[in-house]
């Protein structure tokens, strides 16, 4: 016969004062952000699971055949039941004689709820669906930590100082919130030579977020050279604006660092728009970088006058490309030697990386044609 899946009349189930739980999820909403009707799917979730393995029959009964109703007026619990002639399992059948005494309309083959008295489960029961829920709230934070983070990545925040790791690695505060969360300032993302105390504010660059099976970490940089470009951003409106666009950056944190801007429309000097009044701005961004050495030059789409713009404060005689290599040589002054190489290399090797082109740097004196070179 055709299973009628009608609706029936029921008896009224025993039900569990709700206004407790309402009241402790709207609070879980508010407080941490998690969504009241995720958590009432996992509450009914958990009273079902715990109904199923604590029966006092020790079967355990298919998820379909348990029904958890959740409302403002309490929790409901119904068992379903198919309704047959000859019984054959308690469990998952009711006789038809019982189930008219329920519904004298019911038929061989329709589907009944048997109210579950929710109050008469044991404690393994209520411990059960306690962790579930807890579980679920896991869950969710975790969830919510790597979603507003991942879609935080490449962003700049300000955080607070919580706690130095054995390690060297630091965890830092970040947020507002719900969204407050501990991230991970690894050795690696320091800055070399500088110390932090617990409580003192930084501001960080935020690299990634990553979901774990027991949580949500979040992975912060100070070396990475966009927290250079961030910073800028926040100190030049005419960067902000779209006025002056910042094309590369390389960095060696707590030393110095090269910034190549363009102006992105007339009439703007991209390079004093950066320094600000009275070198106000780069002022500003060297100070939060602990007295960072910031190089602002002219990027160009002439890889000569680049190379020449990226190689300051030095002042070059000429740059000659290398046929079929994406390398230069460059002229100098033999009393500017020094400067354009810098300090261990510093700034030669700074400039390459700007400008993406192999340097070799010679003064006047032993200067010779690039033809010459490829001669020999």
């Amino acid at each position: 016969m055709a299973r009628n899946t009608r609706a029936k009349k029921q008896p009224e189930a025993h039900k569990i004062d709700g206004a407790e739980i309402f009241a402790a999820l709207r609070e879980l909403e508010k407080v941490k952000g998690i969504p009241m009707d995720y958590m009432l799917e996992r509450l009914k979730q958990a009273l079902a699971n715990a109904y199923r393995k604590d029966r006092e029959d020790r079967r355990d009964v298919p998820a379909e055949n348990v029904v958890v109703d959740v409302s403002e007026k309490g929790i409901s619990m119904f068992q379903v039941k198919t309704v047959v002639e000859e019984l054959e399992d308690t469990a998952l059948q009711i006789h038809i004689d019982t189930a008219r005494n329920m519904d004298p309309n019911v038929q061989v083959g329709d589907t009944i709820t048997i109210p579950v008295d929710v109050e008469k489960f044991g404690r393994i029961a209520a411990q059960t669906a306690k962790q579930v829920v807890i579980q679920g709230i896991r869950e969710a934070e975790r969830g919510m930590v790597y979603e507003s983070y991942s879609n935080k990545a490449q962003e700049l925040l300000t955080g607070t100082v919580l706690r130095l790791d054995p390690s060297g690695d630091m965890i830092v505060t970040v947020g507002t919130g719900n969204e407050k969360h501990n991230a991970i300032l690894r050795v690696s993302e320091q800055i070399p030579g500088k110390t932090y105390r617990e409580g003192d504010k930084i501001r960080v660059y935020v690299l990634e977020a990553r979901q774990g099976a027991r949580s949500t970490n979040v992975y912060v940089s100070r070396t990475h050279p966009n927290l250079v470009r961030r910073l800028f951003e926040l100190e030049t409106p005419e960067i902000a604006e779209g006025q002056v666009e910042i094309r590369n950056i390389a960095r060696e944190a707590g030393s110095r660092s090269k910034m190549a801007v363009r102006a992105a429309m007339e009439g703007i000097d991209p390079v004093g728009a950066c320094v600000g009044p009275r070198g106000g701005r780069v002022g500003a961004v060297v100070e939060e970088l602990h007295g960072e050495k910031i190089d602002i030059v002219v990027w160009s789409e002439d890889p000569c006058q680049y190379v020449k713009a990226a190689l300051s404060p030095a002042d070059v005689i000429s740059v000659e490309l290398v046929p079929g290599q994406k390398a230069c040589r460059v002229v100098v002054p033999d009393d500017q030697l020094s400067l354009a190489i810098g300090k261990e290399g510093q700034n030669a090797r700074l400039a390459a990386r700007l400008t993406g082109y192999k340097i070799d740097i010679k003064p006047a004196s032993q200067a010779e044609p690039v033809e010459d070179q490829e001669e020999e």
